[in-house]
């Protein structure tokens, strides 16, 4: 199925539904985070998908990369993984006399970071620039990736023996962090069901094209936001610089991240504008990772769901 030549909203919303369809054929019981994964991928955004192990992140980061027919890598990270094993390397051959350049597996268009923080902070920073900036520059030399180029990153919770917490700046690139959670009893049982045979998603068909996506990405940034939903933005993150909770505020890249992730749940939802509730439905999964809690500064817990809940429950709601 492709995007149509001059899609309307509907038609857009039809094209996302079958992705979102595809998806939820193999990771069952959570409409809600398959649809946030898919604002990611329109908003030209990454992906953190953040909980216990066990429960599904790394399934629904591999059905999403086989339901677009994009080339995929998956690079699991460990303690002893270096940042050339992420970006590649230059190496000499003696029978030519030449230096050749080796990609690393960050040279795809879907990068599976699975449990990055079980690597080094030295080899999570390699990604910076890759996921900011959509190049790497290795020996002097820049070479671009995608587009497009989504990084689906999964992680286990700090506490977890044989993890490194993320840098903020490493955070601050992550459009949307999802907590998967447990599924219901009823999606459970379905799921002991149909792995009964193997592993359904490696019979997944992809659905959307490399160009789809780049078409889907290109209406979801004119999608229309009314002045006073861009100042209720700006009203709440500028809330989480002044809260006496928080050490860190959110950046002006974390505005632009909600700004963006709004008009592509406005898409999904088969919508050419943006709505109050879009901009409440993402507030917590964009902004909440990118945080200080003085808590957190001081060893206590890192979640500041709670405050950014706050924040917005104090807030005037644009009419």
């Amino acid at each position: 199925m492709s995007a149509p030549s001059s899609p309307s909203p509907r038609e857009l919303a039809a094209l996302l539904d079958t992705l979102q369809k595809n998806v939820g054929r193999v990771f069952l019981g959570k409409p809600e985070v398959i649809r946030l994964a898919a604002v990611a991928l329109l908003a030209d955004g990454h992906l953190l998908l953040d909980d216990v192990p066990g429960v599904g992140k790394t399934l629904l980061a591999k059905a999403l990369a086989r339901s677009l027919a994009c080339k995929f890598n998956r690079i699991q990270f460990t303690p002893d993984l270096l940042p050339g094993d992420l970006l590649g390397v230059t190496i000499y051959r003696a029978q030519t006399g030449e230096f050749i350049f080796q990609p690393g597996p960050v040279f795809a268009e879907i990068v599976l970071a699975d449990e990055i923080n079980r690597a080094t902070p030295r080899t999570q920073s390699a990604l910076l620039e890759a996921m900011q900036e959509r190049q790497v520059t290795i020996d002097g030399t820049t070479r671009p990736l995608g587009p497009p180029f989504l990084v689906v990153a999964t992680q286990n919770p700090h506490e977890f023996e044989g993890t490194y917490p993320l840098p903020e700046s490493q955070l601050d690139r992550f459009m949307l962090r999802v907590k998967v959670g447990y599924p219901d009893r009823e999606a459970e049982r379905a799921i002991l069901t149909q792995h009964r045979a193997g592993e359904p998603v490696e019979h997944l068909e992809p659905v959307l094209q490399p160009a789809d996506v780049m078409a889907l990405q290109a209406f979801v940034r004119k999608v229309r936001v009314d002045p006073a939903i861009a100042e209720y933005i700006l009203d709440l993150v500028g809330g989480t610089r002044t809260h006496t909770e928080l050490a860190l505020g959110a950046s002006t890249r974390a505005a632009l991240a909600l700004y963006r992730a709004a008009q592509a749940l406005a898409v999904t939802h088969g919508r050419d504008y943006v709505v109050p509730d879009d901009v409440k439905a993402l507030a917590e999964p964009v902004l909440a990772h990118r945080l200080v809690t003085r808590s957190w500064a001081a060893g206590g817990h890192p979640d500041a769901g709670p405050v950014v809940r706050e924040i917005l429950a104090k807030l005037k709601v644009p009419t």
